[in-house]
């Protein structure tokens, strides 16, 4: 099968898994909701039209909730593009926010330069953090999808100490620090929106990593030994510095989006659990089939997924989980290499007898 050919089949593939995904959200919002229409009419209308007009703000909030998950997916699609089923991105989200907020409250800076630093203290946390599960799978041939998960939870209980015995203000009804700075504020683009100049960061960070993909050295090593990682070893690339590199961009990019939201969309931290960021960057990774430039775009999908949920909880009573369930469906039949593996055999089929009768018309006109 050629190139534009497989890209076909494979956006084919992808749509389908997602209209499964929809459908079966349909059939559970008929079971759940007391109205179905007008759960249906919160899932795919109400997050961008409202009373029949363009409902901006809830357009622009969707907008500001893909900023996270752009920064976590574009970590997810570098490292599964080296074959590196890391699932870190959960805990260096959570930290990265963690370490932020407390650079932002305890360490006094100017505007503008506040902000910038925490962001990149965090950055660079949250690639130190990603070398664990990066060494332990080069130098112990451990399984990276185990040490990161575990990683994860270790993350979030350290996190959880630290706030409760040591940063927390105890003058607030909730376990939180107290607020930071705001010359740590990462600002709002339209005030009343969760839209903050974070998104417009993400969208620089996609051009960034699509171009160090697909046009530098390292980027065409790490999809190389995504590829094959034999081959790649044979050829003389160093297969352990790459896939060490690959893993500590992830949690670079997974340290930062954490920074961004909690400085863009909080006045304190207050996770208290794993937010869940990290999880949705590899549906949003799957969904965008590794290639940095789709990531906005499957982000989008999965914020305005959620948006719907959202509202289809508060005006039909449908259980806000339904989103869940949607990515899950999506994740199955994405990761299932035998979904629609026949369709595609049948093609492949069909262009090899397209390819045979066509020399054989060359070979008779010759003759």
């Amino acid at each position: 099968m050629n190139k534009n050919n497989l890209k076909g089949f494979e956006f084919f593939r992808g749509l389908v898994a997602i209209l499964i995904a929809i459908a079966v959200a349909f059939i559970f919002i008929f079971i759940c909701a007391d109205d179905p229409a007008q759960a249906l009419s919160c899932l795919l209308i109400k997050p961008i039209i409202s009373n029949g007009a363009l409902n901006v703000k809830s357009i622009l909030t969707i907008l500001g909730r893909t900023t996270p998950t752009i920064f976590t997916g574009l970590a997810v699609c570098v490292m599964f593009s080296a074959d590196q089923f890391n699932l870190g991105g959960e805990g260096v989200t959570m930290l990265g926010g963690f370490i932020a907020v407390l650079l932002g409250i305890y360490l006094p800076m100017a505007a503008g330069v506040h902000a910038a630093v925490a962001i990149i203290i965090s950055a660079i946390a949250g690639g130190a953090v990603m070398l664990i599960p990066a060494l332990v799978k080069v130098k112990l041939k451990s399984s990276e999808m185990v040490t990161s998960l575990m990683l994860n939870y270790i993350i979030l209980y350290v996190v959880l100490h630290f706030l409760n015995n040591t940063f927390a203000d105890r003058t607030k009804g909730s376990t939180q620090t107290y607020e930071f700075l705001e010359t740590a504020k990462v600002g709002t683009v339209v005030q009343g929106t969760e839209l903050t100049y974070g998104f417009f960061i993400a969208l620089i960070a996609t051009v960034i990593i699509a171009i160090f993909m697909y046009r530098t050295r390292w980027g065409y090593a790490i999809r190389m030994i995504g590829i094959n990682g034999q081959f790649a070893q044979y050829s003389g690339l160093k297969v352990g510095a790459i896939i060490i590199a690959s893993q500590i961009i992830g949690g670079v990019l997974s340290g930062m989006g954490g920074a961004i939201e909690c400085l863009g969309r909080y006045t304190t931290f207050r996770w208290l659990e794993l937010p869940g960021y990290g999880w949705t960057g590899v549906t949003v990774a799957i969904l965008a089939k590794n290639n940095p430039i789709f990531v906005p775009l499957a982000a989008l999908f999965i914020a305005y997924l959620n948006r719907g949920c959202e509202l289809m909880a508060i005006y039909a009573g449908v259980p806000a989980e339904m989103l869940d369930i949607i990515q899950a469906i999506i994740f199955l039949f994405f990761a299932a290499e035998q979904f629609l593996s026949k369709t595609r055999q049948k093609l492949v089929v069909k262009e090899a007898k397209q390819e045979i009768s066509a020399k054989a018309d060359v070979k008779g006109e010759n003759a």
